[in-house]
């Protein structure tokens, strides 16, 4: 495959074990190929084009190198013939894990977390958004730092930056620590002026509405559809990434409030659901949840499985969800009459405003 620089940044090396991906139970190939399907458009959200890719089925995971001793010599070896700059795993790399990998690699190793991070940073456009971000990647780094080079062995130097021996990697940790409790204290402060915002709207009742659902399902296609807002709607994973609010008044002359909020995906990291938490408070204070679905997509199930995960996490299962099967206008005739909208659910195409019904 060609290179060009007018495509990618870098460029990257897939490398992943299906079995890896969900170990509680077997994992069907089905399973496999829209996995790695999904990682291909995390990896093109990045800007990095795919030179290689390796697939793995493990029973479980190795724990010095998550994929086992041949598997890495047959990775540096695809990936010295390829000329890859970078190599990325699409499951969580160990501290362990991940040092052991780029001792033995010819090039850095960036793991899932790490790649979802990076494309959050380049979709981060307010200062609450930037924060969150900035949390996130210092709470990934922190448990990391150790073996990262020579350069972390050197003393540090500077009047009232260290100890008596202390190292630079105890430096850079304490650094971080501080910069972790100064972001979380931000953070804070965007939290108390939601707070205060919602309680300016509680003198007024207006219910609120917010859309979830998997990444790329249309989210914000049906923001803009339903209050004209112009946000970016974008068929790359988490172009969406700051929270927006908007009123709606509906065909009944009641008026609302319409958040739009980051999409979900599988295996969101932890990190990121608690480092997001003040964005996802829009979620969990709002009166309705509009689960948005791709139902053209043949994962649908999955996604929604995921999605409902997530708002488990945040506790918020027990309020109303209206689920709504959006992209119904890519599917064929013949079809559409398997996704005819319930009592709690509604069929529509947010691209083109049209809805269905049996």
């Amino acid at each position: 495959m060609p290179r060009s620089a007018a495509l990618a940044r870098e460029a990257a090396k897939l490398a992943g074990s299906d079995a890896l991906a969900d170990q509680e139970r077997p994992v069907s190939l089905v399973d496999s190929s829209a996995a790695f399907a999904e990682f291909r458009e995390l990896v093109a959200g990045a800007g990095a084009l795919v030179v290689a890719e390796v697939l793995q089925r493990k029973p479980k995971p190795d724990p010095a190198t998550l994929v086992g001793k041949g598997k890495v010599e047959e990775i540096a070896a695809v990936a010295a013939s390829t000329q890859a700059t970078l190599i990325l795993f699409d499951h969580d790399l160990s501290p362990t894990q991940l040092r052991n990998l780029e001792k033995a690699l010819p090039v850095r190793v960036v793991d899932r977390t790490q790649l979802i991070l990076d494309i959050f940073a380049r979709h981060a456009r307010s200062r609450e958004g930037h924060l969150q971000v900035e949390l996130a990647q210092l709470e990934y780094m922190l448990p990391r730092l150790t073996g990262r080079g020579a350069a972390m062995s050197q003393l540090g130097g500077g009047i009232g930056t260290r100890g008596p021996g202390e190292t630079q990697l105890e430096t850079d940790r304490r650094r971080i620590q501080r910069r972790l409790l100064h972001l979380k204290r931000e953070l804070e402060d965007v939290r108390r002026v939601r707070k205060q915002q919602r309680h300016r709207r509680a003198g007024v009742p207006v219910p609120t509405i917010a859309l979830v659902g998997y990444t790329n399902a249309g989210k914000s296609t049906l923001f803009n559809r339903l209050t004209d807002a112009g946000v970016l709607a974008s068929s790359r994973m988490f172009s969406t990434l700051d929270p927006k609010l908007r009123s709606l008044v509906l065909p009944s002359r009641r008026k609302v409030l319409l958040s739009d909020t980051v999409g979900f995906i599988r295996n969101l990291p932890h990190t990121l659901i608690t480092s997001f938490r003040a964005t996802l408070e829009e979620v969990e204070k709002a009166d309705l949840l509009l689960h948005v679905q791709d139902c053209s997509s043949p994962e649908r199930e999955r996604q929604k499985e995921e999605v409902e995960k997530v708002l488990k996490e945040l506790g918020v299962l027990g309020k109303p969800i209206l689920s709504v099967l959006n992209k119904v206008d890519l599917l064929p005739e013949n079809e559409r009459s398997a996704y005819a909208p319930g009592e709690w659910g509604a069929t529509v195409s947010a691209q083109t405003g049209a809805t269905w019904s049996t």
